[in-house]
């Protein structure tokens, strides 16, 4: 990657902050690309490749959403504080600190593109291309499809992950184990693990408010907040054109993704045949470049 003019610096919303950074040029004339992060309860690290779109000279922003990474942490807040709405409020504060809410691209990964899917239904004026990345439409779907996978793990690890369930021991080693066997398949394929996907599965690890209470102990068994979250019936709503992606091997099942594909007037899919629920690092010059013509259609 070449080198370009970085900016990091905080925003500020309901007396919290928000980091964020800014790779390349804001006045370039090219749409400016903001990536927001999966979890929810993740950081920017583990989608820290998509900085590379800016030696197409296009301004990049990354940010980590309150409650994780370099933003402020808030241990003591409930299910009743982490809701989709504080975290449409802390974009839109985001978008209006930087300069850019009358024109940009946004890129939601996972729970970030649930994220971008709730910001987009509303239509803002300013929102002029949207990436949905291994996300889904409704949890139900989700967690329909995290059982099928579930069920193609070998025998001992499907039985140690419903015995700690069960127990409510999900934090035991065996479980965390089990757990990791469902990642390497279905998370990222990519082993050893990469140093940025390591870094945000430490940061989860060592303040698991957000993901905990909103989503549960891990990708599979959804017990939070969000359980019952769906954005189907509203998909016809989102006006920007839109791009929605999954791996072959993904999380993200392809009854996640149809939605998008069926009820989103503008939209166009691709699937990366070597990839699971990554592939801005499995195949990443592929989803880069992928990612990369679709938002300059619309600079």
């Amino acid at each position: 990657m070449t080198a370009h003019a970085t900016t990091e610096g905080f925003s500020d919303y309901r007396g919290y902050r928000t980091w964020y950074r800014v790779i390349g040029n804001l006045k370039s004339g090219k749409l400016p690309l903001v990536v927001a992060h999966g979890g929810p309860g993740c950081t920017h690290d583990y989608v820290d490749s998509f900085k590379e779109l800016a030696d197409t000279g296009r301004a990049v922003i990354h940010y980590d959403q309150i409650g994780n990474g370099k933003s402020t942490h808030l241990p003591d807040k409930g299910g009743d504080f982490w809701t989709v709405d504080f975290f449409l409020g802390e974009l839109d504060a985001l978008l209006a600190h930087i300069g850019i809410g009358d024109r940009y691209a946004l890129l939601g990964q996972s729970w970030g593109g649930i994220l971008s899917a709730e910001h987009a239904v509303r239509r803002p004026a300013g929102l002029k291309a949207l990436i949905l990345a291994n996300s889904l439409a409704s949890m139900a779907l989700w967690v329909e499809g995290a059982l099928q996978l579930r069920a193609g793990l070998p025998a001992d690890v499907q039985n140690a992950l419903d015995r700690h369930e069960a127990a409510g021991t999900t934090d035991h080693p065996d479980y965390v184990a089990a757990t990791k066997a469902f990642y390497d398949r279905h998370v990222c394929r990519v082993l050893p693990t990469p140093r940025e996907v390591a870094r945000t599965f430490a940061a989860i690890d060592a303040d698991p408010t957000v993901y905990h209470t909103m989503n549960g102990p891990n990708e599979f068994h959804v017990i939070g907040t969000m359980r019952n979250w769906t954005i189907v019936d509203r998909l016809h709503l989102i006006e920007a054109p839109t791009l929605a992606f999954r791996g072959f091997y993904d999380e993200a099942t392809e009854a996640c993704v149809q939605p998008f594909l069926d009820r989103i007037p503008d939209v166009e899919g691709i699937v990366f045949p070597n990839s699971s629920h990554m592939p801005h690092v499995e195949e990443k010059d592929d989803c880069l470049a992928a990612v990369g013509r679709f938002v300059a259609k619309y600079d």
